[in-house]
C-alpha cells in the first residue's frame, strides 16, 4: 500500500511539473522560442519564416512549411529503420547455424524489412500524386 501510495506522489509531481513546463516553455527551457534561418536562437523572429526553437531544432511554424519539413524526416526514418532492420536480418541468417525456425525468424525479419520499405516508398507516391497532381496544394 505505502509503494502504490509513494508512486501515486511521484506521478502527480511529475504531472505538475510537465503541465508547468507545457504551459511555460521559455522558463523550463530556459532558451529563446524563435530561431533564424541558420538555426541560432532569435528575437525577433522573420515574420515570412518563423520557425520556432526545439529539441529537434528549427522547425517552421506555418503548416506549408512544417509539412514540408516533416516529410523527408518521417521518409528518411522509415529508410533508416528498415535498412537496420535489413542488416539486423542477414546477421540473424547469417549466424543460424542451419536451424530451419531460426532461418524462417531471419527470412521474415528481411521481408517484413522490404515490405516496409515498399509501403513506405508507394505512400510518398500516393501522397505526391494526390497532393501535387489531383489537389495541387502548393507546397509540396
Amino acid at each position: 500500500m505505502e509503494k502504490n501510495r509513494i508512486n501515486l506522489v511521484v506521478l502527480l509531481l511529475g504531472l505538475v511539473v510537465f503541465l508547468g513546463m507545457a504551459r511555460y516553455p521559455v522558463l523550463a527551457l530556459g532558451v529563446k522560442t524563435f530561431c533564424d534561418i541558420a538555426g541560432n536562437p532569435a528575437e525577433d523572429p522573420d515574420l515570412n519564416n518563423v520557425k520556432i526553437y526545439t529539441a529537434l531544432g528549427c522547425i517552421p511554424a506555418e503548416i506549408d512549411k512544417f509539412v514540408e519539413w516533416l516529410l523527408p524526416t518521417l521518409f528518411g526514418i522509415s529508410g533508416g529503420i528498415a535498412f537496420i532492420l535489413m542488416i539486423y536480418g542477414f546477421i540473424l541468417l547469417g549466424t543460424t547455424g542451419g536451424d530451419p525456425k531460426r532461418v524462417a525468424g531471419a527470412q521474415e525479419t528481411i521481408t517484413s524489412a522490404i515490405t516496409g520499405l515498399l509501403l513506405s516508398i508507394f505512400a510518398l507516391f500516393v501522397l505526391k500524386l494526390i497532393a501535387v497532381d489531383i489537389l495541387q496544394i502548393p507546397g509540396f
